[in-house]
């Protein structure tokens, strides 16, 4: 057995030197963390300040109204609350453009521009568009104000109970434009094909207004050509008419889409 023979009061003196080591070291460990922490705390908070602005550049491919659709911004929808160069995004359409727009988790598939520059030549842009105006989405259906459509089945010309009484409902079929005459004068007119599970044509819905969020996204998704159609019904078709020619009533288009 190894026996401890120096003095004493040298022993205590060195084991007090090591614990004051190690108090220091124990110290200087907490403060680097700390202050790890503070600076990421730090940078966090810069990066909150900057969270939802997001910068896009690209081709405008469909503009509408005051949607418009760049491939390169994927996942968002670009809108443009204001005028344009006194017209509104369809002047961009085929046009680089780059700009910064405003993200928000409400609405996550929208990108509210703030700016919009046009590319005139290889080195200069010139400014089209600087945001003044609050964003008014007023024909734009999410997906929980999508929810509340219910979808018109089994639909026929001769059963107007499929459709009478509702206020508003969803169908699955194609659009297309036709031109009519009414009151000597030719004007064209948009029309929805309904589509069974078969892709079967089980009548015709003649539409009276389309907003400008439904043509956008019809064209916006211009590989397909089925959608479902979020409609308010109007007047039903007189009964010889719905017999003739399958029209079924008359509907303002809210929306479009895949689903």
């Amino acid at each position: 057995m190894a026996l401890w023979t120096g003095n004493s009061t040298e022993g205590k003196s060195s084991l007090k030197k090591i614990t004051r080591v190690l108090f220091l070291s124990i110290l200087t460990s907490l403060l680097v963390i700390a202050g790890t922490s503070a600076c990421r705390r730090s940078v966090e908070e810069q990066l909150d300040t900057q969270e939802g602005i997001i910068e896009f550049e690209g081709v405008a491919k469909v503009g509408i109204g005051k949607y418009l659709f760049v491939p390169e911004v994927q996942g968002f929808d670009i809108i443009v609350q204001g005028q344009i160069d006194s017209g509104d995004a369809g002047v961009l359409v085929d046009k680089e453009i780059r700009g910064s727009g405003e993200f928000s988790p409400d609405r996550p598939s929208i990108l509210v521009a703030n700016s919009i520059d046009v590319k005139e030549s290889e080195r200069n842009w010139r400014n089209v568009f600087t945001r003044s105006d609050e964003v008014i989405l007023d024909d734009y259906l999410d997906l929980k104000a999508r929810e509340e459509f219910e979808v018109l089945s089994d639909l026929e010309y001769d059963k107007k109970d499929g459709w009478e009484g509702k206020e508003k409902g969803k169908v699955y079929g194609n659009l297309w434009k036709q031109t009519v005459t009414e009151g000597g004068e030719q004007k064209e007119v948009y029309r929805i094909s309904v589509l069974n599970e078969k892709n079967q044509e089980i009548g015709k819905i003649l539409v009276d207004n389309i907003s400008d969020a439904a043509l956008f996204y019809v064209k916006k998704l211009r590989l397909f050509e089925k959608f479902w159609f979020y409609v308010t019904i109007k007047d039903t078709v007189a009964w010889r008419t719905r017999q003739r020619t399958s029209e079924l009533f008359h509907a303002d288009v809210l929306f479009s889409g895949l689903f």
